[in-house]
């Protein structure tokens, strides 16, 4: 198949909607498929810009790390687009890339997907704070099934989301295909080097989170969790990984609750050099996001042999199995300090716990996930052609 896709994120910019693209991009064209890529310019190159499309981008006032990729700069393609004679096109975010894409699909013909990467039900009220909350949910819900109705495919990335979709009003024909670790996400990372570059002794223990810092992760409740095992395991870290619009504020959070050499914000790490050492360095990796899609960083940090505490709520639930490398606790800090510091305490039941986790993960597989996404493709390329045969017959 020839695969177009088109996104307002995509690499440097580094979250889980990259990390997807990427890795189906990589399995579908190690499968046979040809796979393109629409995407804002940032301004920077990555490493592997193979069958990339750079768009010119805006930056968003309430969002300054994202950008909008420009509509005439797209829509300037078309003949070029037509000419390559694409099978599919597969949207990714349901921002301008959203409309662009159903436009784009329609003018070539195109049966057209989307992946449903954001639970933005319980996002969009931290970005737009002066209005009320009820009221932000209530558009979401509402755009979402706008725009996921006036979709060929939709791809969910677990039950929960699912679930939360069909309770829209959402009946475009859809499947849960989440995103998988590909075979260098076992490989070890170097946790004592990471440990030597910031400064951290070897006997220190240590807490990670990983992933963007943005007010719906609920890092918020990690840093209570952080002061209260500091209270049984003075020295404990908590390492955070990763930047965004909540950075500032838990800065000054950690400040206020007295956590100023107990916390390390360490920004965004480098995904095949410096993340797999900032998990290996990690004694618990923590995490709490009540709206998570899937959580693709509890498989990493499983693949790297870590125990995590987390909670499990919205997509997280699908991944997250009592025993199988976690202890699943509950929405309190006292219970998910007890669990952290229990591992803390116990290190042959943590090692046990992460190698389960580890043996878990490897059941992820990307390479198998990217054949399951290709056969939807196919079920909905074929869709597409029975409904287009009666309107060709009728010309």
């Amino acid at each position: 198949m020839k695969i177009l896709m088109i996104s307002d994120v995509y690499f440097p910019r580094v979250n889980g909607v990259s990390t997807s693209i990427a890795t189906f991009r990589r399995d579908l064209e190690a499968q046979g498929h040809e796979v393109h890529l629409i995407a804002p310019d940032y301004g920077h190159i990555t490493a592997d810009e193979s069958r990339i499309r750079r768009i010119p981008s805006h930056y968003l006032f309430l969002d300054p790390e994202d950008r909008l990729i420009r509509t005439g700069a797209v829509l300037a393609m078309r003949d070029e687009l037509r000419q390559a004679r694409f099978d599919i096109l597969h949207i990714q975010t349901p921002f301008a890339a959203h409309y662009l894409g159903v436009r784009l699909a329609r003018e070539l013909g195109l049966p057209r997907v989307e992946s449903y990467h954001t639970f933005f039900e319980e996002y969009l009220h931290y970005y737009v704070p002066l209005l009320p909350k009820k009221l932000m949910r209530f558009l979401a819900r509402r755009l979402s099934c706008h725009q996921c109705n006036d979709l060929d495919g939709l791809v969910v990335p677990s039950s929960a989301m699912m679930a939360a979709l069909h309770g829209y009003g959402i009946v475009t024909h859809a499947q849960i295909i989440p995103t998988g670790l590909e075979p260098e996400s076992f490989v070890p990372g170097d946790g004592e080097a990471f440990r030597q570059r910031h400064g951290i002794s070897a006997e220190r223990p240590v807490l990670a989170y990983v992933g963007r810092v943005a007010h719906e992760k609920n890092i918020g409740f990690l840093l209570k969790v952080a002061a209260r095992v500091r209270r049984d395991v003075p020295d404990v870290l908590l390492v955070v990984a990763g930047e965004g619009p909540a950075l500032a504020g838990l800065r000054q959070e950690a400040g206020r609750l007295g956590l100023a050499g107990n916390v390390l914000f360490v920004g965004y790490l480098d995904r095949r050099r410096e993340l797999p050492d900032c998990y290996r360095a990690a004694d618990v990796f923590v995490f709490a996001s009540h709206t998570e899609t899937q959580g693709l960083v509890l498989l990493e940090a499983m693949a790297q042999g870590v125990p995590l505490v987390a909670l499990a709520e919205m997509g997280a639930k699908d991944v997250l199995k009592p025993g199988q490398g976690v202890l699943i606790a509950d929405d309190d800090v006292e219970d998910f300090a007890a669990r952290v510091a229990s591992l803390l305490r116990d290190k042959a039941a943590a090692t046990r716990l992460g190698e389960l986790g580890r043996s878990y993960a490897a059941t992820w597989s990307a390479a198998a996930l990217a054949e399951r996404l290709a056969g939807f493709y196919r079920e909905v390329i074929e869709k597409h052609a029975l409904a287009c045969e009666p309107a060709a017959n009728m010309m």
